[in-house]
């Protein structure tokens, strides 16, 4: 009983230990010129080439994405934005098809996520990519849909076929999404391409912004916890609820850091219920070790 008692405090301490770990290298390292909770300020020259000063993306957590806002999808059908909301959360990437180089590498992000997170893209969540190039085609849209879904694992396609959505518009209406989530882009035409930062973003069911995730890697984890806070909790397990008090979405990082205080009091109940567990079990010892001696001396 004693060594019990002795391991279950040791695996205690070892989870608030890691708990303040994980807070240490979760902080934030600075800011980005090309993605920030804020609007960029260098205090000092940074080097940058003149398109890049001008390129960026401005966090705006709550804003609502112009519903009425016009593409074609895919096959070419005009599609009103608003009508991919509703139902489930939306998973959001705002890249340009012919992109040869960080939109490539965006879309291998996401794909990389989706194939490890147990949710479903079209079951459990939507993607809506959308092209800020003005010049693309449904048909490029459509060649770029068939070489990303074909990429998931064969139980996953289908759905995603349904849920997946590549997107072309106009200028007007690409700015109205772009300026909704501050997506901040030049063209440049020295290299006759788009200068622009990468993420994707998470937006809830009714249409409102709600995560970022900055850079061209995603962590399953991370997406999967800011899906089930969009969703309010629809989607999701148990597990997820308890990952959700533990842990807290940083909009300077883009990134889930544990809530130490949290993770304290998680402890502090586990540590409780543990000392009565103990109470109980000795007591019951103690109750059988005297019927016991009772009844020998009888």
């Amino acid at each position: 009983m004693r060594n019990t008692a002795i391991l279950f405090f040791s695996v205690c301490l070892l989870i608030l230990s890691c708990a303040v770990v994980s807070t240490q290298m979760g902080q934030r390292q600075g800011s980005s010129p090309l993605y920030s909770s804020k609007p960029y300020e260098p205090s000092a020259p940074n080097g940058l080439p003149r398109v890049l000063k001008e390129v960026g993306i401005d966090q705006k957590l709550n804003q609502q994405l112009p519903v009425d806002a016009v593409f074609k999808d895919e096959a070419g059908n005009e599609v009103k934005l608003g009508s991919y909301f509703g139902k489930r959360p939306i998973v959001l990437s705002l890249v340009y098809y012919d992109c040869p180089m960080l939109c490539t590498q965006i879309l291998n992000g996401m794909i990389g996520s989706f194939k490890t997170l147990s949710l479903k893209p079209g079951q459990d969540f939507d993607v809506v990519s959308i092209s800020f190039d003005s010049r693309e085609t449904p048909t490029l849209a459509a060649a770029k849909k068939n070489l990303y879904v074909n990429n998931l694992p064969e139980t996953k396609r289908a759905d995603a076929t349904a849920g997946w959505h590549f997107l072309t518009g106009d200028e007007e209406n690409i700015h109205r999404v772009t300026d909704a989530v501050g997506f901040r882009y030049r063209f440049d035409t020295s290299t006759n391409q788009f200068a622009h930062a990468s993420a994707i973003y998470v937006v809830t069911p009714e249409g409102k912004l709600s995560h970022y995730f900055y850079g061209i890697e995603y962590a399953p984890r991370d997406l999967r916890l800011a899906l089930v806070e969009a969703s309010q909790n629809k989607i999701g397990s148990v597990v997820d609820q308890l990952m959700l008090y533990c842990y807290h979405y940083d909009p300077a990082t883009g990134r889930y850091g544990a809530i130490v205080i949290n993770i304290i009091r998680l402890g502090g109940v586990v540590t409780l219920i543990g000392i009565a567990l103990m109470f109980l079990l000795m007591r019951k010892r103690n109750s059988a070790r005297v019927r016991l001696q009772a009844g020998g001396a009888a």
